[in-house]
């Protein structure tokens, strides 16, 4: 697919980050763009940001729903035929994902699976919602997002990562399995699978404000970091909110990536019809590393290494 004008693009997470970026420079490219997210107030600002780069009659809809819940999936999928009048999408950006529920060991069933759930979940629900309609486009594409987590399963030494990285895996092997499907079944359609290393995006803070309804769980703080070793009893609440918010903030501005950059790597590999698109360098470094040694992926010393060779500081 070289061209994106006058296509259908739908859009998973499309509030902030790579998918904001991309719904941006999809509009701005004279594609129709459909996103869904869970936060109405970022949706609106990115509707805002890409109709004002479109061309005049490009279509940019919004939709509130939560891809790890299957009816609402299949719900925006209908919405999206009635309001674009359509039968077809060209686009398929499964996007959305946050992090949490890092220890299956001690920390919360509920914050561990509705991270799976997003995350993996929302890409699964996701294909089975708008393959109909990819199915009766001339051409289309299915772009799914692990992460160099779904090849590395981890961000360091003591610190679980489990819900993230197993989601991640789940989503980098059934879009490997999903190409020889689709090469059988349904050859027009493509499908690519995103791994980006680290991105300046605001996933660290919505993903704690999506877990906790309510923005920093205190006490669930308290206890994870109690578990690696590191005591907070001599901190306020406050000052731990306070804390967290900084890291956040310190994980959206330092990367050596940014959002904008990323969704264009993204772009540019579906027009170039790869099916593997790391994103950032780091991402680069870390697939060469992993592949050249794998049984000592998880070994400090390969830690040690990825943070010499990239700007890896999570």
């Amino acid at each position: 697919m070289k061209d994106f004008a006058g296509k259908i693009a739908v859009i998973t997470g499309g509030g902030t980050g790579m998918g904001r970026e991309l719904a941006i420079q999809l509009a701005a490219e004279g594609c129709t763009v459909a996103m869904c997210d869970v936060i109405a107030p970022n949706m609106a600002e990115t509707k805002k940001r890409a109709e004002a780069v479109a061309p005049q009659g490009t279509k940019v809809v919004t939709h509130v729903a939560d891809v790890s819940v299957e009816d609402q999936v299949f719900g925006w999928a209908e919405s999206v035929r009635r309001e674009l009048d359509t039968d077809k999408i060209h686009l398929l950006f499964n996007n959305a994902g946050i992090g949490g529920g890092g220890s299956i060991v001690n920390q919360d069933r509920a914050q561990w699976e509705k991270t799976f759930n997003v995350c993996w979940g929302g890409v699964y629900h996701g294909v089975r919602a708008f393959l109909p309609l990819m199915m009766k486009a001339s051409e289309a594409h299915i772009v799914n997002t692990s992460s160099v987590n779904g090849f590395w399963a981890s961000i360091g030494p003591g610190r679980p990562h489990t819900a993230y990285c197993a989601a991640k895996f789940a989503v980098k092997g059934f879009t490997e399995a999903l190409m020889t499907d689709l090469a059988v079944n349904a050859p027009h359609i493509k499908a690519s699978v995103v791994m980006p290393g680290h991105i300046g995006t605001e996933i660290a803070n919505n993903s704690r404000i999506i877990l906790s309804g309510s923005g920093i769980d205190v006490p669930a703080v308290r206890k994870a970091l109690k578990a690696q070793g590191i005591d907070l009893s001599q901190m306020s609440d406050d000052q731990v909110r306070a804390m967290v918010k900084a890291q956040g903030d310190a994980f959206r501005d330092n990367a050596p990536t940014t959002a904008e950059q990323a969704a264009k790597i993204i772009l540019d590999g579906v027009k170039a019809d790869r099916w593997r698109i790391l994103v950032g360098k780091d991402a680069e470094f870390l697939d060469k590393q992993v592949r050249a040694a794998p049984e000592k992926a998880y070994t400090p010393e390969f830690y040690k290494a990825l943070t010499e060779g990239t700007d890896w500081r999570i």
